[in-house]
């Protein structure tokens, strides 16, 4: 069994967590998934190292999940290895600077919402528009996540990765090809640091910014019932909840999951969703909108342990 005799293997031999069969439904916003053969909590990048040379030797594929904000797992589960960044990914520090623009340099685990309230706490102005935005900051790099005026990637200067075989590689802002919804960070890079561009900024206009950002999610999206965010990407030139909306598609459900009835581009788990409700919302979704309007919708959310 390559799942339980890599479990072996990382067992006492890294720093962090190790779980056998863990149900991935503890561990993602939506509260749905089977079991992960493995999941790995990291706490450092030895940890990390160690894993991907445990997942090569047994052919285990892996996945990393921050605080699995946009993920869809499998009821099957995963066969496979989840790893998550722990203690060591979960620093930041700012700048001495009391003017200027300055660098923040936070590690990939570092919940990004509590990023933002450091943030703002110490009188740095940059990350308003992340604020109430779920996950880590590693994965809204990766996913060039924020609103629809600003995103991760127009304040970044520089970031680095862990290469799977090569080890620590830093990219530039300029380096990545940044665009919505993506950042062009090749698939199987660990994002392990990021460095923000801030600037020192009046307490009350960054005050203001971040609770006029919270009114308007607060207002707009389900955030009080288990989603993954917004489903789909916009379409060029489209709204991809309006024209779910336009079809009467609002309360459509499945099982035990719904599109939301405050925003269209969200599936919400209402306590009893599968997996195979979710996709199923999700393909009659698209084929309706494909149909009405010619508009083939890409997913924004990722499915794990899918064929």
């Amino acid at each position: 069994m390559p799942g339980f005799d890599a479990y072996c293997d990382l067992e006492g031999a890294v720093k962090g967590a190790v779980f056998y069969n863990e149900p991935m439904a503890r561990h993602t916003s939506y509260r749905i998934g089977g079991p992960a053969l493995l999941y790995v909590e990291c706490a450092s990048l030895s940890d990390v190292g160690r894993c991907f040379e445990v997942f090569a030797d047994h052919g285990l594929p892996w996945c990393v999940a921050g605080k699995g904000s946009n993920l869809l797992v499998s009821d099957e589960g995963f066969k496979g290895a989840v790893v998550t960044l722990g203690s060591d990914f979960k620093h930041f520090s700012f700048p001495d600077e009391e003017e200027g623009e300055s660098l923040l340099v936070a590690g990939g685990g570092v919940i990004l919402s509590n990023l933002a309230q450091s943030a703002f706490k110490g009188g740095f102005a940059g990350l308003e528009f992340s604020v109430g935005i779920p996950g880590t900051l590693g994965g809204a790099l990766f996913m060039n996540a924020g609103s629809a005026e600003e995103w991760m990637g127009g304040i970044v200067e520089s970031l680095t990765v862990l290469r799977p075989g090569e080890g620590l590689v830093r990219y530039g802002a300029s380096d990545l090809p940044w665009g919505y919804r993506r950042s062009g960070i090749p698939a199987g890079e660990v994002v392990v640091e990021g460095r923000l561009k801030v600037a020192k900024g009046h307490l009350g206009q960054i005050r203001a910014k971040m609770e006029a950002s919270l009114k308007r999610r607060r207002s707009t999206q389900p955030l009080t019932v288990p989603s993954a965010g917004s489903v789909f990407r916009n379409p060029p030139g489209a709204s991809a909840g309006q024209l779910i909306e336009s079809l009467g598609l609002k309360g459509y459900a499945v099982g035990g999951a719904r599109v939301s009835e405050l925003h269209a581009n969200f599936i919400v788990n209402e306590g009893a969703a599968t997996a195979a409700d979710v996709v199923a919302i999700i393909m009659h979704v698209r084929k309706r909108v494909k149909e009405e309007y010619g508009h083939e919708l890409q997913p924004e959310i990722r499915f794990v342990g899918f064929s």
